[in-house]
């Protein structure tokens, strides 16, 4: 019989954020992965649980998600956890539940803390719609395209980062977004935890002068729609209007409906454009 993955959620800081039903599976399943087995054995010994780890992180994540799929395939049960909160999310974790998942074997998710939802609902920000970046890429062209996208996010924006690169973080972040409202909440569920609601700004000024101490969540307010939809207008109202039409029609949409898109693009009725073709 095939044995099952447990993703198991571990605390974030205070170890009272475990569920009951995280410590009854950990003590039930036959392997613990974990991404760091000497800050993992701690929690364990903490519940006095007792089953084998083994490790499985960033530098072994596809070699070992094999090994453990095939532990599963021979009817063992594993559980995934993280340095801290929910696996899968900006840890290796992924690269197991895809693997299994592939082998046909059941997944099952056990919620639990999470640094991301954690932040966000104390940062007074919307939360109906937000997008997660987790840690900036370290790549260079990588990251000037993702804060690129991010220039017209209207949703809230989420990132975490390490005290060592916050500085720096905030200055590009500031740069590429304008002085946007942000929410810098670190050290959560911990004794420091700490949610500092200021402006991109005003964080780049403060931590060029105090230095940044534990880990980090920034929760960035996104570009209001409204004026997303004008500089979009505006960036359209540069082009006459054949070229802008040009636009459309080259894709082989038919001139009426070329008239509709046209309009909407410049905020203006659709007659207007009518009447400028036929001058």
């Amino acid at each position: 019989m095939t044995g099952e993955l447990f993703l198991c959620a571990t605390p974030i800081g205070n170890l009272e954020d475990i569920t009951y039903r995280v410590v009854r599976t950990l003590s039930e399943v036959d392997v613990i992965a974990a991404e760091d087995t000497r800050n993992s054995i701690k929690l364990l010994n903490h519940f006095n649980i007792k089953t084998p780890l083994t490790s499985y992180h960033e530098y072994n994540k596809y070699d070992k998600a094999k090994v453990l799929v095939g532990r599963m395939l021979a009817g063992e049960n594993v559980a995934c956890i993280s340095d801290a909160g929910t696996p899968g999310i900006s840890d290796p974790g992924e690269v197991l539940v895809r693997e299994a998942l592939d082998a046909g074997i059941k997944v099952t998710s056990l919620p639990g803390a999470c640094a991301c939802i954690t932040a966000l609902t104390l940062s007074g920000l919307p939360t109906r719609r937000f997008a997660f970046e987790a840690f900036l890429p370290a790549d260079k062209k990588e990251r000037a395209d993702v804060l690129e996208e991010l220039k017209t996010e209207t949703r809230t924006i989420i990132i975490y980062e390490a005290p060592h690169h916050l500085a720096k973080t905030l200055k590009e972040l500031a740069d590429a977004l304008g002085d946007r409202k942000v929410s810098i909440v670190r050290e959560l569920t911990k004794v420091h935890e700490e949610n500092f609601e200021t402006t991109l700004s005003e964080a780049v000024n403060y931590y060029g002068e105090n230095e940044p101490r534990g880990e980090y969540v920034l929760v960035i307010a996104g570009k209001p729609a409204s004026e997303l939809k004008e500089e979009r207008e505006f960036s359209f109202r540069e082009l006459d209007i054949p070229s802008h039409m040009k636009i459309y029609t080259d894709k082989g949409i038919d001139e009426k409906e070329a008239m509709k898109l046209v309009a909407k693009d410049r905020g203006v009725p659709k007659r207007e454009i009518y009447d400028a073709l036929k001058r």
